[in-house]
């Protein structure tokens, strides 16, 4: 059950901070200001001479023993709060048309009312098929979140894997957050030991590093989804809700680690040569060919948000024309450079150039 700080007034805060989390992004300029993913400094070879067709290109990919029509996951977004039920509902549809995966925001939420619970479990209901990921915060963790909490989460939308986001930039400047982070590594390792789902460790903008990587291998988890830098800064998404509250030190710290984190490409190419765990790609990817990249960098699936969030907040048509559009930008990508499959694309050449190229030598 949640602990007795999530009164009724505490469970109204958290359906306005969810709410927040959906709107600001999609109404204020919360992007990388000054920083990028590095995703443009890495070159796909082009290939004159195929010997495909473009028809008999195959996108599937088998991921934590699930067959997907495309590497591509929904990531982890949005829940609690009554705004996130259509947008929820919509992202699960396109999951279960397109055969994608798909996370859900954290769940705490979900634990305090039925009426929150549904804004998650409708993507189930939506999507009895598809790849669905719960989810739970690793200050949650911190501060003492029981196992029965966490399978109620995953029995909550009958997950087929279990994500731990890591939000240490966020809890920091968020108005209420909670920057607690003693002992989560061990609760990880607990929670690997007593569910038999995957369990997934994500970032949310900030990137992982070669030693939190090891670290998290070392734990028992099953993939690790690097959620780099350059794209939504959560920094920022708590800045304006820090001005909102008059909170000077947090508007402060918003301003200051706005672009704070690991470039996206550098974070995936960081963990892909320290561990050898699945990884999930994700930070700032907005079409096919950034995916394609990102495979050939190594990454087993790729995960995007603002992209599917700004198109499921007009319409499910509009979600299913952005989806069909970056299905197509990855085929196509996969042609040029003569892959017939996700397994070749992960081995096709790439050129590291720019900036990346520089710090490139810094990676053991």
């Amino acid at each position: 059950m949640p602990d007795e700080s999530d009164s009724p007034s505490n469970i109204e805060v958290i359906k306005q901070r969810k709410k927040e989390g959906i709107v600001i992004p999609l109404t204020r300029n919360v992007q990388a200001k000054e920083s990028s993913t590095y995703l443009e400094f890495i070159k796909l070879i082009h290939n004159a001479l195929p010997e495909i067709d473009y028809d008999g290109v195959e996108t599937n990919q088998k991921f934590l023993k699930h067959n997907f029509d495309a590497p591509i996951i929904i990531d982890s977004m949005t829940g609690g709060t009554p705004e996130a039920t259509k947008i929820n509902s919509r992202l699960s549809l396109v999951a279960e048309k397109f055969g994608l995966g798909m996370g859900l925001g954290s769940q705490r939420a979900g634990l305090l009312s039925s009426e929150l619970s549904e804004t998650y479990s409708i993507a189930r209901s939506n999507a009895p098929t598809a790849f669905l990921v719960a989810n739970i915060g690793g200050a949650q963790l911190s501060k003492g979140l029981k196992l029965r909490d966490i399978k109620n989460m995953i029995d909550m939308i009958e997950a087929n894997a279990l994500v731990v986001h890591l939000n240490p930039l966020q809890e920091l400047i968020q108005p209420e957050g909670e920057p607690k982070y003693k002992g989560v590594l061990s609760k990880i390792k607990e929670i690997c030991e007593n569910f038999d789902i995957p369990i997934i460790v994500k970032e949310v903008g900030a990137g992982i590093s070669m030693e939190v990587a090891r670290k998290l291998e070392s734990s028992g988890v099953s993939a690790i989804n690097i959620a780099g830098s350059g794209g939504t800064s959560w920094a920022a998404v708590e800045k304006l809700r820090a001005e909102t509250a008059h909170d000077s030190n947090k508007i402060n710290l918003g301003e200051l680690f706005w672009d704070w984190g690991i470039p996206t490409a550098l974070s995936l190419m960081e963990v892909r040569k320290s561990v050898k765990l699945p990884v999930i790609a994700s930070g700032g990817i907005r079409n096919g060919l950034e995916i394609a990249k990102c495979i050939a960098l190594g990454s087993n699936m790729c995960g995007m948000a603002y992209p599917f969030l700004r198109h499921a907040s007009k319409s499910f048509e509009s979600l299913c024309e952005f989806t069909n559009k970056t299905l197509i930008e990855l085929k196509s990508t996969m042609f040029l450079v003569g892959s017939k499959n996700i397994s070749e694309l992960g081995k096709t050449r790439f050129m590291v150039t720019g900036e990346l190229a520089k710090v490139k030598k810094w990676i053991i």
